[in-house]
């Protein structure tokens, strides 16, 4: 079965929920969501780029970062690296909206966090190095990417109240940002919610049943929609067709097969929805530029 297309963050210390993934293009570390893998999940996120240079595609936009930039996404919206240089590298933060409001029912939960967090406000802001609160955020990400590394590490030396100290960090971050939002009256368009729901739909029907044959009415059905608007949603929030996202994600399983198992490529294919392997071998090299050989060969 294919990963959820919903991430449920499963953090190491339930009772501090709080998050920092390292990413490259080979590994992510602590184990989660990594390099192109288009998801979701219900906590709020900043990622901050350590090295190279990367695109990341939230709600079907691609915003392209330098090292030092970083990116604020917004809960319950589709996104994914899409772009990252071979030895590119970046951080990403992942916690609740209810560490902002302190406690439930506060006046910060109804009049600070949750007008910016519910209902699809707005999917995401780039932190660029045009304006000033952009770049103190920027240098706070960097103390809150030393305070999580010192949390993970254990570091004895640093330990006293480091829960403490990343919460406040993460407040603090959050009031800077507190002004620069979209507009208080914007609302999404029940088209844009009911696209969210569809891409969703769809995505994770991919997802449940690559390794079988999958035409695209299958697709558009598992959404309760026309293919057409099926295509419309792949191309908005995805930017690419149902089947180009449908032969992406078998060659990535494939690649995953390929790493961690000694099966033959015939059998891999056959797995990963392919009943001839030399179509298998030809899509594999289109996306990765070898054949399924030379990567096992490379990667082992």
């Amino acid at each position: 079965m294919g990963r959820e297309l919903h991430e449920q963050n499963r953090y190491a210390d339930s009772s501090f929920p709080v998050g920092m993934y390292r990413v490259t293009k080979k590994r992510i570390v602590p184990s989660g969501r990594g390099f192109s893998d288009l998801h979701w999940h219900e906590e709020l996120q900043f990622t901050l780029v350590t090295r190279g240079e990367m695109t990341m595609q939230v709600d079907g936009v691609g915003y392209d970062l330098k090292a030092g930039e970083a990116i604020f996404i917004n809960r319950n919206f589709l996104h994914e690296a899409t772009r990252l240089e071979h030895d590119g590298e970046y951080v990403s933060f992942n916690f609740p909206e209810r560490l902002l409001f302190f406690f439930p029912g506060s006046l910060m939960e109804q009049q600070d966090v949750l007008p910016y967090t519910g209902g699809y406000a707005f999917s995401a802001i780039v932190l660029g190095d045009t304006e000033p609160w952009q770049r103190e955020i920027r240098a706070r990400l960097q103390q809150l990417e030393m305070l999580c590394t010192q949390r993970q590490e254990g570091r004895a030396e640093s330990a006293n109240h480091l829960e403490y100290r990343i919460s406040l960090e993460i407040a603090g971050i959050w009031y800077l940002m507190l002004g620069h939002f979209p507009g208080d009256s914007y609302t999404p368009s029940r088209i844009a919610i009911r696209r969210q729901e569809r891409i969703q739909k769809m995505i994770t029907f991919i997802r449940d049943n690559y390794m079988k044959h999958v035409e695209l009415a299958d697709i558009a059905a598992s959404a309760n929609v026309s293919i057409g608007e099926c295509c419309r949603c792949f191309q908005k929030m995805v930017r690419a067709t149902p089947n180009q996202y449908l032969m992406r994600w078998r060659i990535d399983r494939a690649m995953e097969l390929l790493d961690r198992t000694e099966e033959t490529i015939t059998d891999i294919g056959m797995r990963v929805g392919f009943s001839d392997a030399s179509y298998f071998i030809r899509c594999f090299r289109k996306r990765t530029g070898m054949t399924p050989k030379e990567y096992r060969d490379k990667n082992c």
